[in-house]
């Protein structure tokens, strides 16, 4: 929105060498980070990984145990939440029933004494499209209003920074989806700076500048959604990411641009570019829509890996595609996305295939998959 109430832009939000210790267990360990002021950012990870804790700290909501919350440059570690130009929309939208729309979305500006609240808030209303149901109290209205009730009432107060909480956990798909491109719609309006804590791979990848990945209280990787996707760089990255395919086995040779694993028997070849690690054993992986199925053996050729012969065990029907899992000897399951182009499987239940994908979608990792460990929700 150009100009007008809504002009003034976020604030820049730096976390130094944070640390977060609860009895028995570190929430969160050794956490540094800059999100550039204007800038939607999606802290992204399972529960208990240390993201809501990473919010809580921002916010002013708890105290860490050691390191510095810096926002739009100021050091605000020890200062109350009231004193952060910090707002929260969780996911419960805390709504006060007895106030109609136009008043809960008021009610921090009037607390306040800014001038022309009402005006304000109806300005805020506007922007979420809700103008017209000012008058109404929340009770009266559905789930998806009410969280857009909740963001008014959040983006009129101006905040530099403004922290989403699971704000769309508690809406159905379809709601959810449309209320994820609104919020980026809003956010590029208002120029807030946007902090989006979520578990919704999904959600921070449509909605999203730039994500971070949280695992057990660190930052596993950072960055575009489809940096993050096309080049996971760590096990956990690929699989809470979308699915992968991960194949490990030892460098059998390598040239300047590129190595060879081996895999199964035969030699699978990734670009040194995409991989983390170039000697020794190396895990390789590579999307399920990046294969193509075929029923007969292809032949090898530069550019094109090769994995089978294998026997397809699972054929799933979603709509746009057909998910097959083929189990091939010596190197296990391996799942293949087929758009649906033409009516039925592309290959039987039950049939020999093989899995063919271009050397440049691959991708090799820093870790294995073995290192993989779920803790318990914290």
């Amino acid at each position: 929105m150009a100009g007008g109430f809504f002009a003034e832009s976020g604030a820049d939000l730096e976390l130094k060498d944070i640390h977060k210790r609860f009895p028995g267990f570190t929430a969160i360990e050794d956490l540094s980070l800059t999100i550039p002021a204007g800038s939607f950012f999606a802290l992204l990870g399972p529960s208990g990984c240390g993201k809501t804790t990473t919010l809580r700290l921002v916010a002013g909501l708890e105290e860490p145990t050691s390191g510095q919350v810096l926002i739009g440059g100021k050091d605000v570690t020890s200062t109350k939440p009231f004193q952060r130009p910090v707002n929260t929309v969780f996911q419960s939208y805390a709504l006060f029933p007895h106030m109609t729309v136009l008043e809960n979305v008021a009610f921090g500006l009037k607390r306040r004494k800014i001038t022309d609240p009402i005006g304000k808030a109806h300005e805020a209303l506007r922007l979420v499209e809700l103008d017209h149901l000012a008058t109404r109290k929340p009770q009266q209205l559905s789930g998806g209003q009410q969280q857009r009730v909740a963001l008014a009432r959040a983006v009129v107060n101006r905040p530099a920074l403004l922290l989403l909480d699971e704000p769309l956990g508690a809406l159905d798909l379809k709601l959810r989806r449309q209320m994820q491109l609104e919020l980026k719609t809003i956010q590029n309006e208002v120029g807030l700076t946007f902090v989006h804590v979520t578990h919704d791979q999904e959600e921070a990848m449509t909605m999203a500048d730039t994500v971070a990945v949280m695992n057990k209280g660190r930052i596993e990787q950072l960055g575009s959604p489809e940096d993050l996707y096309e080049l996971p760089k760590t096990a956990f990255v690929a699989n809470f990411l979308g699915q992968s395919n991960l194949f490990t086995g030892e460098v059998a040779s390598s040239t300047s641009t590129s190595i060879s694993v081996e895999v199964g028997g035969r030699k699978v070849v990734v670009p040194k570019a995409r991989a983390q690690v170039h000697e020794g054993t190396v895990t390789i992986g590579v999307r399920p829509e990046k294969l193509t199925l075929l029923a007969a053996e292809p032949t090898a050729e530069s550019g094109t890996n090769i994995i089978g012969p294998g026997r397809v065990v699972d054929v799933s029907f979603s709509g746009v595609s057909t998910q097959y899992v083929v189990e091939v000897p010596g190197v296990g399951a391996v799942v293949v996305f087929a758009q649906n182009m033409s009516f039925g499987p592309v290959v039987q239940l039950g049939a020999q295939a093989w899995a063919t994908w271009t050397v440049d979608h691959g991708f090799g990792l820093s870790d294995h998959p073995e290192a993989l460990t779920t803790d318990a929700d914290a």
